[in-house]
């Protein structure tokens, strides 16, 4: 019961991040943000038999502000903007630089080891290298046959 439970609550949160992820995040001009959370942008590509994701994480440290984890063939990235210092008195006339929470979870190829994962940070760029394995990255793309209507 338990286990079925927590699944529900990762399938949740897998849901939420996806619709935050939507280019329609401020539908009609209504704010449609959940408070405290926000994704971190990342670029996903193959270099040959590794999959290199880049993650977008300016002014954070990545050894006290990153957690990166892998669990269940998912990557997941957690990270906290940290506000160092108080900021009530400068009258501001704008402000708009993010503090917070930030997210994101990529499903990794069947087979992954995770031991093989490795990441580095260098000017606010978090790059997490995947090894594919081997009966993935040789794979042929299947090809689906397209029924045309009538």
């Amino acid at each position: 019961m338990l286990a079925r439970r927590a699944r529900a609550t990762d399938l949740s949160s897998w849901f939420d991040e996806w619709m935050r992820s939507l280019p329609m995040h401020r539908p009609f001009g209504l704010a449609w943000d959940w408070p405290g959370e926000d994704l971190i942008r990342v670029d996903e590509y193959r270099d040959g038999e590794t999959i290199v994701v880049r993650a977008e994480l300016p002014g954070i440290d990545p050894d006290k502000d990153v957690v990166l984890s892998v669990s269940e063939g998912m990557l997941r990235i957690d990270a906290e903007r940290r506000i160092e210092e108080e900021s009530k008195d400068k009258g501001y006339v704008r402000h708009e630089l993010s503090y917070g929470r930030l997210t994101r979870t990529l499903p990794l190829p069947e087979g992954v080891e995770e031991s093989r994962i490795t990441a580095s940070y260098r000017d606010g760029i978090l790059e997490v290298r995947v090894p594919v394995p081997a009966s993935v990255a040789g794979r042929e793309p299947t090809k689906i046959a397209i029924n045309k209507g009538k």
